[in-house]
């Protein structure tokens, strides 16, 4: 077998999702996983799911207990950040009034609520602005920065944004305010003229700490600028803050950014869980318990209970609300704020539903008629705050990048799109926009935002034919889903979860691991709830497993767990913990199934 060849798994090669199963793990990592369980005397399916996600025998000991300390490297690495933080620590000295410019999502809001609460732990009053998603648009603008000017700030430290706003930051420079970037979006050559701009996805920043969060480098910037007033005799009469206390935001705004959780990003995620479980964050804990998040925070909890409530009020509401919540030292505001992003984020779902209904049926058509390889929606009627998970939810139907936009009435588009894997959106938005198809964009690989005039989206979509069309159609046909390992209802315990967890916590780039049962009889299957397909699979032994498929009452795997009632399928998918009524009990988040009978071509 080659070295990069994975083996089938049961032998299914279409599954009801139609993807070949295959072992995740290739021969020189199955090898390595043999060796990280004899070396360190680990289960073989512990050490399978290290050996898949790079862990070699040599890095096994320190992947297992991730450390802030030994994996944080010196600030003074990235390009500028001696520069920000000498610029900061003099202001926080001389008491100057600090104004704070933050993203309106959730890496924008954790990362504003980090240095704000430090500021006001050193004794400073910082003024927060997070800008109004459909007013203001992304990143600085020169009228925020007039009224922030003119409200006495003495210096703007911009954060999650900045890196590009070249005319904003020419009216702060008329007004003789200094400012300070803290960023991480990818950037051009050309940077905009401020005091100091860290960025290490900047073109001439060799750190390596480009995968992180906005949050992240923010986090990093703080122990720069604690060991430069540390040096500056400033905690001679005060208690330094305690940073590792702000890493429960630190890990919300790095889940909810979707960077990979590996090296420094996996060690603040790690002990940011075990902060957030203290519930010492006022905001944070009425968050939590207004989304009914139960048992030990998770990056689920993070990523799909916690972060949208923040979102929501960026998305379709008031974009300020994420950040006061965070900072917020009154637990009666705390629930109040709370309330109202639970209201607003049930607001956005049920204008989810019907912007999905429109944009899935212009997607179908134009599939049907010309097959794009992006595919672009768009509409008069639709919010802007809310295209981008349009357009997650079309590239996740169609296995293809999608765009969502919302026109005004004068036909100029917002819009916001999702890639695939192994398909540059960002680059390709950023072409564009040198070919005067767009009047603005940017992003990220997987994604990206735009401003298009309504009269070029067919030369848009053209373009993005020509450029992407090959990318497209390579990754497209990757129909692959990996699996680590095979197991039975039996094997699936909260032992083997107890277990799993050291090689965690998974997300973005650290995926979760996924199970193969075979031959499981489908003993119960209904719909229940928005569309969620509950099973229940016994195993040849007579264990049961408790099982879920979200979303999925219309879609071919959830249609098969339905249709197959009685006959035995393999199934797939990732393990959790379910504390619904009391007592811990395993569920199976079923991601696949197959009819054994009938996948093998």
């Amino acid at each position: 077998m080659e070295e990069d060849e994975r083996r089938l798994v049961l032998g299914v090669t279409r599954s009801a999702n139609d993807n070949a199963w295959r072992e995740r793990l290739s021969a020189s990592e199955n090898r390595a996983a043999l060796a990280i369980a004899q070396s360190h005397g680990l289960p073989d399916v512990l050490a399978r799911v290290m050996a898949a996600r790079g862990v070699s025998p040599e890095t096994a000991a320190e992947f297992l207990e991730p450390s802030i300390k030994s994996l944080m490297p010196d600030p003074s690495g990235l390009v500028d950040m001696d520069r920000a933080v000498s610029r900061v620590a003099d202001a926080v000295q001389s008491g100057k009034k600090i104004a704070i410019f933050g993203d309106y999502d959730v890496d924008g809001a954790t990362s504003s609520a980090v240095f704000a609460k430090y500021l006001q732990w050193l004794g400073l009053d910082p003024v927060i602005h997070i800008p109004d998603r459909i007013i203001e648009g992304y990143g600085p603008n020169g009228p925020a920065i007039e009224n922030l000017c003119a409200g006495g700030a003495e210096l703007l430290v911009t954060l999650d944004c900045g890196s590009t706003s070249f005319e904003a930051f020419e009216v702060a420079s008329k007004l003789d305010l200094d400012v300070v970037v803290i960023d991480h979006h990818q950037v051009g050559e050309s940077l905009p003229d401020v005091s100091a701009l860290v960025n290490p996805n900047r073109q001439d920043d060799l750190s390596g700490q480009g995968h992180l969060a906005a949050v992240g480098v923010t986090f990093l910037f703080l122990v720069g600028l604690n060991r430069e007033l540390r040096r500056r005799g400033a905690f001679q009469t005060r208690p330094q803050p305690d940073l590792m206390t702000l890493l429960d935001l630190v890990a919300l705004g790095t889940v909810c950014d979707v960077v990979p959780l590996k090296g420094l990003n996996r060690a603040y995620v790690t002990r940011g869980l075990t902060v957030m479980h203290r519930r010492a964050n006022y905001g944070l804990t009425a968050l939590s318990d207004v989304a009914r998040v139960s048992g030990k925070p998770a990056p689920y909890h993070l990523g799909f209970l916690i972060g949208p409530r923040i979102n929501a009020g960026g998305r379709i509401g008031d974009a300020a609300l994420g950040a006061r919540l965070l900072t917020t030292e009154d637990p009666h505001e705390a629930r109040t704020i709370a309330a109202r992003l639970d209201q607003l984020n049930s607001e956005r779902q049920a204008m989810e539903a019907v912007m999905l209904e429109q944009a899935g049926a212009e997607a179908a058509m134009a599939i049907e008629t010309r097959d794009p390889a992006v595919l672009l929606t768009g509409s008069e009627d639709w919010h802007p705050g809310i295209v981008g998970l349009i357009a997650s939810r079309l590239k996740e139907a169609h296995r293809r990048p999608a765009f969502a936009i919302a026109y005004d009435a004068s036909g100029k588009g917002t819009g916001s799109g999702r890639s695939i894997q192994g398909v540059d959106l960002g680059k390709a938005v950023r072409q564009a926009v040198e070919n005067g198809l767009l009047e603005k964009g940017g992003g990220h690989a997987m994604a990206a935002g735009l401003t298009v005039r309504r009269e070029k989206a067919a030369d848009l979509e053209a373009f993005f034919n020509e450029t992407l069309a090959e990318a497209v159609e390579v990754a497209a046909s990757k129909r692959d889903l990996s699996i680590d390992a095979a197991l039975t209802g039996t094997g699936a315990t909260l032992d083997l979860l107890e277990l799993l967890e050291k090689a965690g916590p998974y997300g973005a780039g650290h995926s979760e691991p996924v199970f193969a049962f075979p031959s499981h009889r489908v003993s119960f299957a209904d719909v229940v709830g928005n569309g969620h397909v509950r099973a229940t699979l016994a195993a040849g032994d007579g264990s049961t497993l408790k099982s879920i498929c979200f979303k999925a009452a219309d879609k071919p795997h959830g249609q098969m767990l339905l249709e197959g009632r009685g006959k035995s399928l393999h199934v797939a998918g990732t393990l959790s913990i379910d504390t619904w009524q009391g007592s811990p009990k395993v569920q199976l988040r079923i991601l696949d199934v197959a009819d054994p009978q009938k996948s093998r071509l």
